[in-house]
């Protein structure tokens, strides 16, 4: 454990939180801080030392953050931090492809101008969002993070959750939360049981270089063995999430870089000219895992904890921040009114608030990765038309457009821009 003031609390363990937050990713931390806006104290546990989360190396990924993610961000005061590094997405271009032969005759368009709300979204390198994360819990005094130490065992007394942590200090709080991933050890501790499986796909992930400018363009590309996504970065780079059969994306993983890029060529295409490496080469295994509950005996799931789905539509960590906003603001208003934040009416009310939304989530990733990773002609000919006729539809258009910005249906305050 690397946090002077996390050793001093478990060494007087004088004082209870109000949240004991376990997974310091970045669902945790955001939680945490905007628990911090309604007064509330939070414990951030995380197994990992703090200098590993702080390498810049520690995570390949990038994020198209929605625009209300980004709103969020910017109401817990951490978007300042890394705005410079940020990418607006102003357009998304969906098309069905195949291998060699570059995307089909139907395809979707989504213009940012439709909506009138400024960009669809951002992009942001987890190296530098991680960080910024880490640094506005590190400013704000009612966050405590403690690294390097794993929760062993959890369990609940009259009015506590106590955890128990790998050097044998406990905590305890009002609430517990997990927010430690798709593998969540607190939800398994809990007994919370999960509805999962393999979609038999790795993605390979990977910055590039790139001769032509992106102009901001996201585009994700429909072939047979699995989706591939182009993701606009700052300056002329870009992100790519590239979902092949597992076995096929280990032999491409271990090619030299030439043979990455050559292996990619045919399926990326030349929209943007030449391709190179613009850093480390990544892989994460893609499976779909749901939670049976979101909430249990003072204890409730934000983030992978909850619903892992599959990357295609890019909107796994933006439902994450929803589960945020939404939990911090029922936290908030419990507090006003005096309630016990750990009671079950409580729990439940943000329950109800995310649940249909989040299964719905899974349930369209997981079908449209299974519509569209095949190259069955009929269904082929099924998307083409369906695309099109999307297009051919404004007001279909622009609600999906807002669907993607995370700006329709029942929004927390925080995704609109408003601190608790």
């Amino acid at each position: 454990m690397d946090n002077p003031e996390a050793i001093a609390i478990l060494q007087a363990m004088t004082d209870d939180f109000d949240l004991l937050i376990v997974g310091g990713g970045l669902t945790g931390p955001a939680l945490a801080l905007a628990a911090a806006q309604a007064g509330l104290r939070s414990a951030v546990i995380d197994a990992l030392p703090a200098a590993t989360l702080q390498d810049p190396g520690f995570d390949g990924r990038s994020y198209a953050l929605a625009l209300a993610s980004q709103r969020m961000l910017k109401a817990l005061g951490v978007w300042d931090d890394v705005a410079g590094e940020a990418q607006p997405i102003l357009d998304i271009s969906v098309s069905d492809g195949q291998v060699g032969q570059g995307p089909g005759p139907f395809g979707l368009a989504f213009d940012h101008a439709e909506i009138e709300d400024g960009p669809m979204g951002f992009m942001s390198e987890d190296r530098h969002l991680r960080p910024a994360l880490l640094r506005a819990m590190a400013a704000e005094p009612r966050v405590s993070v403690l690294n390097g130490l794993a929760v062993t065992d959890q369990a609940v007394t009259p009015g506590q959750a106590r955890v128990t942590l790998s050097d044998g200090s406990k905590l305890a709080g009002r609430l517990l939360i997990g927010a430690d991933g798709r593998r969540s050890g607190t939800a398994r501790r809990a007994g919370i049981g999960r509805l999962e499986w393999s979609y038999g796909q790795t993605a390979l992930v990977c910055a590039l270089s790139h001769e032509l400018p992106h102009n901001g363009i996201a585009r994700q590309i429909f072939l047979p063995q699995g989706p591939l996504a182009i993701l606009p970065l700052t300056g002329k780079r870009c992100s790519i999430v590239w979902s092949e059969d597992t076995k096929l994306a280990a032999e491409i993983q271990a090619m030299t870089p030439d043979a990455y890029l050559a292996a990619l060529a045919p399926r990326f295409g030349d929209v943007l000219g030449g391709l190179s490496l613009a850093g480390d080469r990544f892989t994460y295994p893609l499976n779909l895992t749901l939670a049976r509950q979101m909430t249990g005996e003072r204890l409730a799931l934000v983030g992978d904890a909850s619903h892992g789905v599959h990357p295609i539509a890019g909107q796994g960590l933006n439902a994450g921040f929803r589960d945020v906003g939404a939990l911090a603001q029922v936290l908030a208003e419990a507090t006003r009114r005096g309630e016990d934040i750990g009671a079950p009416d409580v729990l439940t009310r943000y329950a109800q608030w995310r649940r249909a939304d989040t299964t719905s989530l899974a349930l369209a990733t997981d079908a449209f990765n299974r519509l569209f990773s095949n190259d069955n002609p009929l269904l082929r000919a099924g998307r083409g038309l369906g695309m099109g006729l999307v297009n051919a539809l404004p007001p279909l258009r622009r609600t999906l457009i807002r669907e993607a910005a995370g700006i329709a249906g029942d929004v927390p305050d925080l995704l609109r821009g408003k601190p608790l």
